[in-house]
């Protein structure tokens, strides 16, 4: 019986030796695959990126002479925005707008001088940290602003020989006239070849006209616009705000003024509307010339006071008056130089017409009217006032740009 067991017992403990070295050489044949895959050791696991959130205000707070033009954004890295405000002194917020993703905030309007800015709103990092926006900024405060002034107001209906003027309250130095210049244009609805030019300054500042090499097409659409709000115009100051405009050119009304005629002829769109005696100006006397050239329609009045103490006359009323430049030329009615009208050229400079004749011409008059003057013996120039415009032969008009090389 003892026998038996034992035999029993060493069956078994062989049957484990057995499995034993089966389970070993799975073992190694296992190691063996293994090294088999790898050429190399054994790469060690890689860290999880670190995400850095990081919120950017332009301008930073504290910041101070902040030009009113530069960019106010605010820019979350890895994160988000939310309620975001740019408000100023008086707690109005400045209008603004998201990114897609709304990373970003960034001000659709400028910022106004001499103010105050604080942010406010909220950056939520991707883990949920909110951090909050905060600071306060300064912009520029100019010592003088610079305004500006246009000569066709919004909307108007304008004649085919209408200058653009620009007229600002200050001198401006030439590199301040460049820089102007450099932002201005004009667009029309039909292509139109035209130029600005510096006129001189005079008392009120500096100016600046567009005019067209030949009159402007009829029925044109036109608009002007000068960016100036924001520039730094040296010692003038600071543009005060942006100026645009838009107009339309109206009918072709052109007076041929003939002084040997003795006579005005109005042309409409091509046609001859009206042919009516006048007087021009005493060609004996230089003062009292009618200047030659192509004058402009400038304003017109039913009644003027004109007066010429060196010829002894003052606050004599006039009717029917069409100012045609700024060195006292008028296109109106004098009763006492009727006997005149159609046969001799008497009048101070004007052209005299009857007042029934004037009265007619008066009221198809329009800011922009061409009347070409010819057969006198002194040219229109710039001593006879604002509007000499078409006296400057059309090389010499575009030399008179501050950007020209």
């Amino acid at each position: 019986m003892k026998t038996v067991q034992w035999r029993a017992v060493r069956r078994i403990l062989a049957g484990a030796v057995a499995l034993g070295v089966s389970a070993g050489l799975v073992a190694a044949c296992a190691s063996a695959n293994a090294d088999a895959s790898h050429t190399g050791p054994t790469a060690a696991p890689q860290a999880p990126a670190t995400v850095v959130t990081r919120l950017d205000l332009q301008p930073a707070a504290g910041a101070t002479d902040v030009h009113p033009l530069g960019a106010a954004r605010a820019t979350a890295t890895a994160g988000t925005l939310d309620d975001v405000a740019l408000t100023d002194s008086d707690g109005d917020a400045l209008p603004g707008t998201y990114s897609g993703d709304r990373s970003q905030w960034t001000a659709t309007a400028p910022l106004d001088y001499r103010e105050t800015y604080t942010w406010s709103g909220t950056m939520v990092a991707p883990d949920g940290a909110a951090t909050p926006l905060a600071g306060s900024f300064t912009t520029v405060a100019p010592k003088r602003l610079v305004k500006a002034s246009t000569n066709i107001g919004e909307g108007a209906t304008v004649g085919v020989a209408a200058p653009i003027e620009i007229r600002f309250n200050r001198d401006l130095s030439d590199a301040a006239k460049a820089e102007v210049e450099r932002g201005l244009t004009v667009t029309t609805s039909t292509p139109v070849e035209g130029a600005w030019a510096w006129l001189p300054d005079d008392a009120m500042g500096s100016r600046v006209h567009w005019r067209p090499k030949e009159y402007w097409p009829v029925g044109t659409q036109v608009s002007v616009a000068a960016p100036l709000y924001g520039k730094d115009l040296g010692t003038a100051g600071y543009g005060s705000a942006d100026l645009t405009t838009h107009f339309t050119i109206g009918r072709s009304q052109i007076v041929k003024a003939d002084e040997n005629s003795h006579r005005i002829v109005v042309i409409r769109d091509g046609q001859q509307v009206m042919d009516l005696p006048a007087s021009y100006g005493l060609e004996t006397d230089p003062r009292r010339v009618t200047r030659s050239g192509v004058h402009i329609v400038m304003a017109k009045s039913e009644k003027v006071l004109m007066s010429n103490p060196d010829y002894g006359y003052q606050n004599v009323p006039e009717y029917w008056a069409v100012r045609i430049s700024n060195n006292g030329e008028f296109i109106h009615a004098n009763p006492a130089s009727q006997s005149a009208q159609g046969r001799r050229n008497i009048s101070h400079g004007c052209i005299n017409l009857s007042i029934a004749n004037a009265k007619a011409y008066f009221q198809t008059a329009m800011y922009g009217d061409p009347v070409e003057v010819t057969g006198s013996s002194v040219p229109l120039s710039a001593q006879d006032g604002d509007v000499y415009d078409w006296a400057v032969p059309w090389d010499a008009w575009k030399a008179m740009s501050k950007l020209t090389v």
